[in-house]
């Protein structure tokens, strides 16, 4: 379920009339907009506001889209003022102080479309009270007018002490509609779209107070907008019921992935069959090849050697007819290299080409060209089928090839000997990528070296074994991915 979608079709359909109910009784908004008129005339008259430089034409107004009978389209100017801090009022580092002093509030103390207090830069009293024009106070509304979060918005409550904004905010005060109401609409994606036409520059986004003080927004009679706010809350508590359910859900269909990845390795999730080859028969096929590898040339001498496994490094028991083996005992690992800018192109549609990975499991553009001399050795080609794994950050992410590959640096392939399962591998990876992770090494960035992977300590179960613990973990995966 796609929540924010959820919640901007809400909105959408409350600025439209459509969430409640029009009540007939209800005193409709041209009543209002009479109070409203009378009450910006009596705040201008004390000085509190400017009137506005609106013509008769400027008023004239083409409605966006539909809306009932009783509402009235209006600019955000008709039912509010807008403040902001700019050219003198702007501040520096100087003017900024450890905590003896008012919050600044910035673009990032707006988390989810509420304000949040807890992370605040605190600037001079001094500076403070220099511009009382953007004080904040519970029931104003913050929106950004100024960079890469332009149009957040939030209806300020529960400041903890004295507040004002830094140059990126605009300040609404003097609503004379709801302020709930009038946050849900510029938080709606109506008002979305009309901040991106209002946006001058591309280095930093920034729109006018003039110009968004003319947007024009729809307005319900006063007591369907207090309607319209209790309702969008009730059906956006539900939704964060089901954001929070959702969450438990996928952290509980994690740990039930984890177990059963960890009762496969433990040999615990199929039964073991008396009838299968035992693991040993499948390790000394492993070795003959190895042995048939070496004198083709595709091996070195040195991939013979096998490092036995004590007793006091085996880390939990396992079924009989498993063994224990390292890595590269029953693997061969193939580590990647970053190639010559020569051999690295953008192929065209019909080009014979590798397809490059480096660093990260992902599709690039990136292409080697099979006649460079970066290719010319077999360990940077990745055959189809064989397991992709990253040795450095991100450590330990897996997946198997679909096609042979080049392998550039940050990446190693392992292609299993004597028809042991990739898949198992795979899993078996997956189980292992907390363990991968804690021996990395480095400060730009952790990373295992080749040796490191070599030595991992893998229980291998018999061959017919291991198509059945695959199996197994597929079906549960599946059952488990139908239910998330």
């Amino acid at each position: 379920m796609d929540t924010k979608k959820l919640r901007q079709k809400i909105l959408d359909l409350a600025i439209r009339g459509k969430l409640v109910p029009q009540d007939p009784n209800d005193e409709p908004a041209s009543v209002l907009l009479e109070r409203i008129r009378a009450e910006k005339e009596r705040l201008t008259k004390e000085g509190k506001i400017k009137r506005s430089k609106k013509t008769a034409e400027d008023d004239k107004i083409e409605a966006p889209f539909g809306i009932p009978d009783s509402w009235e389209w209006v600019r955000l100017i008709d039912v509010c003022h807008i403040f902001g801090r700019i050219g003198f009022r702007g501040y520096t580092k100087e003017d900024l102080v450890p905590f003896n002093g008012a919050i600044t509030l910035s673009p990032s103390n707006i988390i989810d479309g509420e304000m949040n207090y807890d992370n605040c830069t605190y600037i001079s009293w001094e500076k403070y009270e220099e511009s009382p024009e953007i004080q904040i106070s519970d029931g104003d509304i913050l929106l950004v007018k100024t960079g890469s979060s332009f149009g957040k918005c939030a209806y300020v409550e529960g400041l903890p002490q004295k507040a004002t904004i830094n140059p990126q905010f605009v300040v609404l005060k003097y609503i004379t509609c709801n302020s709930q109401f009038l946050t849900f609409m510029l938080q709606s994606g109506y008002a979305r779209k009309n901040y991106d036409e209002f946006v001058l520059g591309t280095a930093i986004p920034t729109f006018t107070q003039v110009v968004l003080g003319n947007m024009v927004i729809p307005l319900p009679p006063i007591i369907e907008q207090k309607r319209i706010v209790d309702e969008i809350k009730r059906r956006f508590s539900v939704i964060d019921e089901l954001e929070s359910n959702e969450d438990d859900l996928l952290k509980t269909i994690d740990k039930a992935k984890s177990k059963i990845l960890d009762l496969a390795i433990h040999g615990k999730l199929v039964p073991q069959d008396p009838n299968d080859e035992p693991a040993s028969v499948l390790l000394n096929r492993i070795r003959e090849e190895k042995k048939r590898l070496v004198k083709e040339g595709k091996l070195k001498k040195k991939d013979l050697e096998e490092t036995p496994i004590s007793e006091d490094e085996i880390p939990f028991d396992i079924p009989d007819s498993w063994e224990w083996v390292r890595i590269s005992d029953v693997v061969n690992v193939l580590m990647g290299q970053s190639p010559d800018g020569n051999d690295v192109f953008e192929a065209k549609e019909g080009d014979k080409a590798y397809e490059f990975h480096q660093g990260k499991i992902c599709f690039t553009e990136k292409y080697i060209t099979p006649s460079g001399k970066w290719c010319k050795f077999p360990s940077r080609i990745a055959n189809k089928d064989s397991l992709l794994i990253c040795v450095r950050a991100p450590i330990g992410d897996v997946n198997i090839t679909q096609r042979s590959i080049g392998i550039g640096r940050g990446l190693a392939a392992m292609e299993g000997m004597g028809n042991i399962s990739n898949m198992f591998l795979f899993y078996w990876m997956l189980a292992h990528k907390r363990c991968l992770e804690d021996q990395g090494t480095g400060s730009t960035f952790k990373a295992i070296t080749v040796e490191v992977l070599k030595n991992q300590k893998i229980p291998l179960p018999p061959l017919a074994e291991q198509k059945r613990i695959v199996a197994k973990i597929e079906e549960a995966f599946k059952a488990i991915d139908a239910l998330s």
